[in-house]
């Protein structure tokens, strides 16, 4: 997964990475879970956050200004399966946030979503 990130930073990662994700989501090395036709969740490979969870489309999205009503039959799944998420890491009790970073605080140029709780984590 760190190769997939440093990948996702290059020049040609860009345009790949969005690719991958639409065709390919089935060789990125990561624990699924969730996992839908439009949609997967997994744990972040590098959190910030003692619960770090990601939330990826399976669309060639770059960000939340390439959302279109052509390409975002995908937001439903996003808000159940981060329900579901809460529900089952029991995060209603502790507190938790569905964001969505852009410009530059989007470190991967693919739509993604960020299911946080806890406080921040130093980042060495």
């Amino acid at each position: 997964m760190k190769r997939l990130f440093k990948l996702a930073r290059s020049k040609i990662g860009k345009y790949l990475i969005g690719w991958i994700f639409e065709h390919m989501s089935f060789i990125i090395p990561v624990k699924r879970l969730r996992e839908t036709e439009h949609l997967m969740a997994f744990h972040h490979p590098k959190p910030s956050y003692p619960l770090h969870i990601l939330l990826v489309p399976k669309k060639a999205i770059q960000n939340l200004t390439d959302l279109s009503n052509e390409n975002n039959d995908f937001l439903p799944e996003v808000f159940m399966t981060a329900q579901s998420l809460i529900d089952e890491f029991k995060l209603e009790v502790s507190g938790y946030r569905l964001i969505l970073n852009g410009g530059q605080y989007q470190d991967v140029p693919q739509l993604h979503f960020h299911l946080i709780s806890g406080n921040q984590e130093k980042v060495d």
